[in-house]
């Protein structure tokens, strides 16, 4: 007798995945809202790939570059890089959703962090592999919990290096370490989201070990310093190998048009990064010692965001300060799903809304 089934079902594991879920963005009954939910930056985009972005504009008739070479050449260029071993996407997350597409099926791990990014757990299910979380140590990527956890299951381990929402990071001597523990076959996804924000001698964002072997991916994105996250433009460094694989299975026109014309503008301009990544340091700086002052513990961040974390007292914790902010029109992130849910992540804003923030939060500490 055959089964009679109602409607379509997902095959199984895709219903066991919990969405992910944006920063908010609204404040209701709030007349001006300062969004540090996203950790964009402030300043915007630089006004040379904006103008790019308007050029490319006039011909919306037209297919984009499926290779996407004048974005890659650009990247090429900055960094210093092999233009072949360069491959762009919709966002850095497409490129990890296709690594885990490529590389994962049934019965495969991937090995992932306590507080590392929420894409990455979503990506290995959607394959149909098992995500393996691992302990952080002080809200860093502990190595040798890593190593621990390897088996001949495994295929990949993603780093968020600096961390998200932690904010911390690696040293580059650590990575070498982890990749030397790491069997031929495994491949080590470096995801340097925040690379361009970090000031530290012994970070390294991975073009190195990408270079030097034939197992490690570095993901880089346009959306954090560069201020285009409304076009979605992620790429990645990579082995000839990988990349071939991971081509054959990529959309033949998975980057629109002006978005390629105003990622290669913008990473040639330079001077205007550095502008975003000044700013970024003198508030960060300033943000966590305003905080640490009113009693708040914030974890040393080498990013564009600070993680704040809250006293374990009724009237304090993270959900009543984030009730608090909202209602003023500071919207920050709440991190429950990362675990870690008596702290707020804040994104480095403007001056303005740095400085209310600060203000908003020394009020609701000194509340009785």
């Amino acid at each position: 007798m055959s089964i009679v089934v109602s409607e379509p079902v997902p095959r199984p594991g895709i219903l066991d995945i919990a969405a992910y879920v944006p920063g908010k963005e609204h404040a209701p009954g709030v007349a001006r809202v300062f969004k540090l939910s996203s950790n964009e930056t402030p300043l915007g985009a630089s006004p040379k790939a904006i103008e790019a972005f308007r050029q490319s504009a006039g011909h919306l008739e037209l297919y984009p570059d499926g290779q996407a070479l004048a974005l890659r050449d650009a990247i090429a260029s900055v960094h210093g890089l092999n233009v072949a071993n360069i491959m762009c996407g919709n966002g850095s997350d497409e490129l990890l959703g296709l690594l885990c597409h490529v590389y994962l099926g049934a019965g495969d791990e991937a090995i992932i962090t306590q507080h590392g990014f929420l894409v990455y757990k979503i990506q290995i299910m959607g394959a149909g592999a098992t995500a393996i979380e691992v302990p952080e140590k002080d809200y860093t990527v502990d190595v040798d919990a890593i190593l621990a956890a390897v088996t001949d299951k495994t295929k990949l381990v993603f780093i968020a290096n600096p961390g998200n929402p932690t904010g911390t990071y690696v040293p580059v001597a650590d990575i070498r370490r982890l990749h030397a523990g790491l069997p031929k076959n495994v491949i080590l996804v470096l995801d340097a989201a925040y690379a361009e924000y970090v000031r530290k001698n012994d970070y390294e964002a991975g073009v190195e070990l990408v270079s030097q072997n034939r197992n490690v991916v570095m993901c880089r994105t346009f959306s954090k310093v560069y201020g285009l996250a409304a076009l979605r433009i992620g790429w990645m460094y990579g082995p000839a190998g990988i990349l071939d694989a991971l081509n054959r299975v990529r959309g033949p026109f998975n980057m629109n048009a002006p978005a390629i014309a105003a990622g290669a503008a913008a990473i040639r301009d330079q001077n205007f990064v550095g502008e975003a990544v000044e700013h970024n340091l003198l508030w960060k700086d300033k943000l966590t010692h305003a905080f640490e002052t009113i009693g708040l513990t914030v974890t040393p961040s080498v990013t564009n965001f600070v993680l704040i974390h809250f006293p374990d007292v009724d009237g304090k914790r993270a959900p009543d300060a984030d009730e608090f902010l909202t209602s003023r029109g500071y919207i920050l992130r709440m991190v429950k799903g990362y675990g870690l849910p008596n702290a707020l992540r804040m994104t480095v804003g403007s001056e303005e809304a740095n400085r209310g923030v600060i203000e908003a939060l020394g009020e609701f500490m000194g509340r009785k």
